[in-house]
Formats: structure tokens, C-alpha cells, sequence
């Protein structure tokens, strides 16, 4: 009988859940069905043991530091305890409710914000109390395997400018590619045109094409295959951008197709010219946006990654695609000029050439070295 009231219960609250009833259905029915379930199945959870949760997000904050937000899973967690979670340590400094109000200890289905951490973990890691020895024994356990794993991806992982050479060894007869644009026309145009490259000796193998910004999927995906990833008039987010980093998954962008089409060709041929290396300097986010008569829109902005320089390349991004490249015309902290701005601070941006700039928006901030390369791929 039990089992039937708590299926009942549980179809109830799937529909309340994604409103299946109109918009009858409030948070607070809502999470008295979730409290109801929880009874009729009998979920229970030890307190009296270590703690042990999940990592909901981690973000690093400029006066914090490194900011964990933990659900809690058993067991119940203390101002004071150490810890592992990830591939991190760490001892418990403080932890705060979801109002900000300071907690000295959160039991089992309390989630938390936690201070004390070495580093900034990934949503999703596993969180665990133990002995402050142990932690770090686990935790350099964890980085050891998390650098041997990143060295073999980067062993595995193609680079255009070696391809050539895992031809003349005979370790590839593909070059797998990953090819993410602004529109499904150009993706299939881009597509059609590397495929068409291909001959009896070696062949251009596509993993995957989509329409949008590259995303982690993305990444992981390039890292599982060994493939290059082709952004045309898209670019990567933060956290992608720093995954392929970390896997060793190479990027390439292009705003003109030909130009795509030439540098894979080249890559074929064993051919490459000089890499141009794209260095992301840093990235700020538009929160407010004036307009100034005789001046044009300004951006008034947060500096979200590292340094926005006056005197650098700047692109605007929007949902993930390049609206505009161009020159900053303006970069102020308050009503004073700056030649840069460091992240953690606000500053007004203003596009040369461009108004159209809206809350929501990204400016990146870039700057571009040509490497020279040599035929075996490797540069000086």
C-alpha cells in the first residue's frame, strides 16, 4: 500500500514539477509534495558521522577566495573540519547559509557556502570529511592522477601544426575535427568544403558540427577523440576555454571560410605557415550601458578575468557569438582615464565604430603573436 501512495505521490510531483497543471502549482505545493515523498519513502540520513555532500558550484571570489557551494548529503559538517573535495583539501573557515548568515555546523539535505578550500573544485565533486592528514594524502593522490591523465590527452591530443608528422609515422590517417559556427548554413558549408579535402592517403573526419558557442561538451568531446576544434564566428566561454587549456585540446577560429579551408589543407599538405597564437588578455561583463551624447554608448562593466588593456584587440560577444572586433575608443575608472583594468574591478569600455552594446554582453580583450613554425611542426 505503501509503495502504491508513494507512486501516486511521485507522479504527482513530477507533474508538479514541470507544470503539467498550468500554473496552479506553487513552490510552496511544491516543496510540500518533496517533503511528502521524502516521508512516505522513509529517506533518512546519519547525522552523527563525518560529512559527506556534492559540490552544486565553486566560483573564486576577489575578497573570499575560493567559494564552495555543498549540499549535504549524511553525516554533519563543522566550523573547523577538514576536508578533501575534488582534488582539493581543505579545513572548514567558515560557512554561510543561503542568506549570507554564518553557520556553526549543517546537517544532512543543508546545503552551504564554504570557506577554506585550496582551490576552486567542479560541480559535481564529491565532498568528505576525514582527518586533516588523510585529506592531504587523498588530495595529492587526486592531483598526481589529474596531471598524468592531462599529460596522456596531450600526448594523444592532434595539432595541425604536427599532423604532417603523425602522417609520416603512420600514427594517423584522419584528422578528426569538431566544427561549431554562427549558423547552420555556415556549418554546412564549412563542413562540406573540409570534407572535400580529403583523398585515399588521408581524409578529414568530422565528430561532431552544431550551431552555437563552444562549450565543455565540446571540449571533452575534442579530448575523448583527439580532435581539433573549428569555431567559425564563435568563440569559447570562460570555463571552455580553460578546460581546453588544461586537455590540451587545440582551438581555431576564422571568420572567413576560405581562410579555414587554406590553414586545414595546409595542415594536410604538411604545410603550415606561421601560427597565429590568439591571447586572451582578459574578459569583462556589461552590467549597465550608457549612452553620451557626442561620445556614443559606454559599457559600464565588471572585470570578470584577468586585464582589460586600453591599447589591445577587443571583441564583443554575444550569446556566445562575435557581434563586433574592432579598438576600445575608451577605457575609465570612474571619470579618470586607465591604460588597464584588473579583474575583481568596474570600468566604463567603449567600442570605436560600435553602439550597439547591450547588459549581457561580453568584451574580451585579446592580443595576437605570429610564431614561426617549422615543416616538423615545432616552433621557435
Amino acid at each position: 500500500m505503501a509503495d502504491r501512495q508513494a507512486a501516486r505521490f511521485h507522479h504527482q510531483l513530477v507533474d508538479a514539477a514541470i507544470g503539467r497543471r498550468g500554473n496552479e502549482t506553487t513552490p510552496v505545493d511544491l516543496l510540500e509534495k518533496v517533503l511528502l515523498q521524502a516521508e512516505l519513502l522513509e529517506l533518512k540520513a546519519n547525522p552523527n558521522r563525518a560529512a559527506v555532500g556534492t559540490v552544486i558550484e565553486a566560483q573564486l571570489d576577489v575578497g573570499k577566495g575560493p567559494v564552495v557551494s555543498v549540499l549535504v548529503e549524511r553525516g554533519t559538517l563543522r566550523v573547523g573540519d577538514a576536508f578533501v573535495v575534488g582534488r582539493y583539501e581543505g579545513r572548514v573557515r567558515a560557512m554561510l547559509d543561503e542568506r549570507g548568515n554564518n553557520l556553526k555546523e549543517a546537517g544532512p539535505g543543508i546545503p552551504i557556502q564554504l570557506l577554506g578550500t585550496a582551490g576552486v573544485p567542479q560541480g559535481g565533486d564529491a565532498f568528505q570529511v576525514m582527518g586533516a592528514d588523510k585529506a592531504s594524502e587523498v588530495a595529492q593522490s587526486r592531483m598526481r592522477l589529474d596531471r598524468e591523465k592531462q599529460l596522456r590527452i596531450k600526448e594523444r591530443g592532434v595539432k595541425l601544426g604536427n599532423f604532417s608528422d603523425l602522417l609520416e609515422k603512420g600514427e594517423a590517417d584522419a584528422l578528426p575535427l569538431i566544427i561549431k559556427a554562427d549558423a547552420d548554413g555556415s556549418v554546412q558549408a564549412l563542413s562540406d568544403a573540409l570534407e572535400h579535402l580529403g583523398t585515399d592517403e588521408v581524409k578529414v573526419q568530422i565528430v561532431h558540427r552544431a550551431v552555437g558557442a563552444i562549450n565543455e561538451e565540446d571540449v571533452l568531446l575534442a579530448a575523448t577523440s583527439g580532435a581539433v576544434i573549428i569555431g567559425f564566428r564563435v568563440r569559447p566561454g570562460t570555463s571552455a576555454r580553460k578546460q581546453a587549456e588544461r586537455d590540451g585540446v587545440e582551438i581555431r577560429f576564422y571568420d572567413v571560410i576560405y581562410e579555414g579551408v587554406d590553414e586545414i589543407r595546409a595542415a594536410l599538405e604538411g604545410m603550415l605557415a606561421p601560427e597565429r597564437k590568439e591571447k586572451i588578455l582578459g574578459a569583462a561583463e556589461v552590467r549597465e550601458v550608457f549612452k553620451i551624447s557626442k561620445v556614443g554608448t559606454i559599457g559600464g562593466c565588471h572585470v570578470i578575468e584577468g586585464v582589460i588593456d586600453r591599447k589591445a584587440n577587443a571583441r564583443l560577444v554575444r550569446d556566445g557569438i562575435v557581434t563586433y572586433e574592432g579598438d576600445l575608443s575608451s577605457l575609465k575608472r570612474f571619470k579618470d582615464d586607465a591604460k588597464e583594468v584588473r579583474e575583481g574591478f568596474e570600468c566604463g569600455i567603449g567600442i570605436a565604430n560600435f553602439n550597439d552594446i547591450k547588459v549581457g554582453d561580453l568584451i574580451e580583450c585579446y592580443k595576437v603573436d605570429e610564431v614561426a613554425r617549422t615543416l616538423a611542426g615545432a616552433t621557435s
